[in-house]
């Protein structure tokens, strides 16, 4: 398999950390923290701009027909980056729902959108209690004519504040953990019986709890089959892991360097900490650890193509295990060896541990991740 990045591909990368360098300082992120939501506009209109909120999209519908190494490159530099924006939710996520099971309509009503970024997504299907299990859906959604009356709550929807439109997950019919019985709908934020309420999350970012009371949407809200959308949503979930894989790698790969960094300029009885032989098997350690991560961040995107869903789906939780790992040992490890000031917030290597940690816990932790591993028979 080859794993060397193609001309065009070369170009994006130099493109997207040229963009990086250029708009996002860590200062700078710090003034994007307060804005309305937690972001920027007008990055966001710099990420259309250069395409990239159109990458994964086919000529077709308006989009650079980009696939799973494009996403990878522009989540790695996002990562290194510590980029807030609402990629992941809008582009990832909510496009990834449109590109995998959208209709024409669909595609033509919210992928322009999209792609010019004066549209944002949010996905609303964590449940109380429901952990990380996509199947475990109490919020209703029963017949009303051509369409559809929501009831039920969301939690933890990121870009839930400030999203133009929401996808829900939902039941139509069934128990609540049943596997058929489940819809996804595309739902305006601005739907009469919609509540929501704000918050930040650990890393900085925005989030909200959404209630949703006798909310009526049409017969085009539905993505797909609305009694088996089920198989849909794990596609996505795991496009939307992939890609938090590869933001992890770029996070981790900004902590190293931060680390190496630290390490060479603080003194110690007269000289550098960097030239303690502990420290610097470390510093190898903690470079081990990525590489690890990294070559499982590639495998899961070149298993983004796979046909079979159960083995797509083996490569992708196998991944977040090892990005679950990777991520705690190097975090803590910069911790560490950055001392007291690693615990400031004026220190950026701390954001970059709180990134890493929520990551872990977004679609699936490394041991949730595990048993699904296990229960494959990979482990066998």
């Amino acid at each position: 398999m080859d794993f060397n990045l193609s001309e065009e591909q070369r170009l994006l990368k130099e493109s997207v950390d040229g963009l990086m360098t250029d708009v996002y300082g860590f200062d700078q992120r710090k003034k994007y923290l307060k804005e309305k939501g937690g972001w920027s506009r007008v990055v966001w209109s710099r990420f259309a701009e250069q395409g990239l909120l159109g990458l994964p999209f086919v000529e077709a519908d308006g989009g650079f027909g980009g696939g799973g190494v494009e996403t990878m490159i522009v989540m790695e530099a996002f990562g290194r980056a510590l980029v807030v924006e609402p990629y992941l939710a809008t582009v990832v996520i909510g496009g990834g729902f449109l590109r995998h099971g959208g209709s024409n309509v669909q595609k033509a009503a919210h992928l322009p959108g999209i792609i010019d970024g004066s549209k944002t997504f949010g996905f609303a299907q964590l449940e109380k209690n429901s952990r990380y299990d996509l199947n475990d859906v109490t919020t209703s959604a029963k017949k009303s004519g051509d369409g559809w009356v929501i009831d039920g709550e969301k939690f933890v929807v990121l870009n839930g504040e400030n999203a133009d439109t929401l996808i829900v997950t939902v039941r139509t019919k069934g128990a609540q953990r049943d596997s058929s019985g489940i819809a996804a709908l595309l739902v305006p934020t601005n739907a009469r019986g919609i509540s929501k309420k704000s918050y930040l999350t650990q890393d900085g970012l925005h989030a909200a709890d959404v209630s949703f009371t006798s909310v009526e949407v049409g017969s085009a809200a539905a993505i797909g089959d609305p009694e088996d959308a089920l198989p849909l949503i794990e596609r996505v979930v795991d496009d939307a892991r992939t890609a938090l894989c590869s933001e992890a790698v770029g996070l981790m790969d900004e902590s190293l360097k931060v680390t190496v960094d630290y390490m060479k300029t603080r003194k110690q009885f007269g000289v550098p900490i960097g030239s303690f032989q502990s420290l610097q098997h470390r510093a190898a350690d903690m470079f081990v650890a990525l590489e690890q991560a990294h070559s499982m961040s590639m495998y899961a995107t070149m298993a983004a193509d796979i046909d079979n869903a159960a083995e797509r789906a083996k490569a992708v939780a196998a991944a977040k295990v090892q990005i679950g790992r990777s991520g705690k040992f190097i975090g803590q490890q910069s911790i560490q060896l950055h001392g007291g000031i690693g615990m400031t917030m004026a220190a950026k290597i701390g954001h970059y541990f709180k990134r890493l940690t929520m990551i872990e816990h977004t679609f699936g932790d490394a041991d949730y991740h595990l048993r699904r591993v296990s229960e494959s028979g990979a482990l066998t």
